[in-house]
């Protein structure tokens, strides 16, 4: 019964991938129809897709804005982290409790705020102001995850490292660093998905087609009339191609990690 159980999962969880790849290698006169499998296998709505539809700039905007967010979310959330974990400060409950509060607001919320608030930056339609935009959304869980990590680090180890000569950078990079990094790869995934699926910001903040993301550029194979399945199907395809990659890239560094922190602690 349990392997019955996890076959009907399985299926109903890779039937829609299957769908999605079958739709994009289908030929562009067959995608839209009912068949699971190919009637003609090519590589022509690919080809559209990057050519014409302009999906390859889509592609690496999306990939600036997400690693961007990753890069500058996992430094500052570990830095913050390590500030509330270790060291004592007036309203550091209160930081605290605000980190909770701003991750129960909904998005939806915050548009017209941040929207009006970017404008008067001088932001709109600029990738930075998106991965600002987006770090407001993906530091509060970063930081609350890492907090638990930082605090699960015996303070007698960055002691220790202290006794035996070291400063505090070198005991952050070589003692607190390498134990927290299972909880740093975990909000780093998080925050890439955060940013590369994000649909709402992107399209309010984003005027020129030339600043789309991916999750905006998909709309363009939705028509008046009509909608272009075997291009919108390929362009799903090649967006989850990179969060794979990243996933597996991540995975390893999690189970490395999380081999590392129990040998030293």
């Amino acid at each position: 019964m349990l392997g019955l159980g996890v076959g009907v999962v399985l299926v109903f969880t890779l039937f829609p991938v299957w769908l999605m790849v079958s739709t994009a290698f289908n030929g562009r006169a067959n995608a839209g129809s009912r068949s699971l499998w190919p009637e003609d296998w090519t590589l022509d709505n690919f080809a559209f897709v990057i050519g014409e539809g302009g999906f390859g700039r889509y592609l690496t905007n999306s990939l600036l804005v997400a690693l961007g967010t990753v890069l500058a979310g996992a430094l500052l959330a570990l830095l913050a982290a390590v500030a509330v974990a270790r060291f004592r400060f007036r309203f550091r409950t209160s930081v605290l409790v605000m980190i909770l509060i701003i991750q129960m607001v909904p998005v939806e919320a915050l548009v017209i705020p941040l929207f009006i608030q970017a404008r008067s930056l001088g932001v709109l339609d600029s990738l930075v102001g998106l991965v600002v935009v987006y770090l407001a959304f993906s530091l509060p869980f970063a930081i609350w995850t890492l907090r638990g990590f930082v605090a699960s680090v015996p303070v007698e180890l960055e002691e220790a490292a202290y006794l035996d000569g070291a400063s505090w950078g070198r005991m952050f990079w070589s003692v607190l660093l390498p134990l927290v990094a299972p909880g740093l790869v975990a909000t780093s995934v998080f925050s890439f998905i955060t940013a590369w699926n994000e649909f709402i910001f992107a399209l309010t903040f984003m005027a020129d087609q030339d600043n789309y993301t991916v999750a905006v550029g998909l709309r363009r194979f939705f028509g008046q009339y009509g909608t272009d399945w075997g291009a919108l199907m390929a362009g799903s395809t090649l967006i989850t191609i990179p969060v794979m990659v990243f996933f597996v890239i991540a995975q390893k560094r999690l189970t490395d990690g999380l081999v590392a922190g129990a040998v030293k602690g």
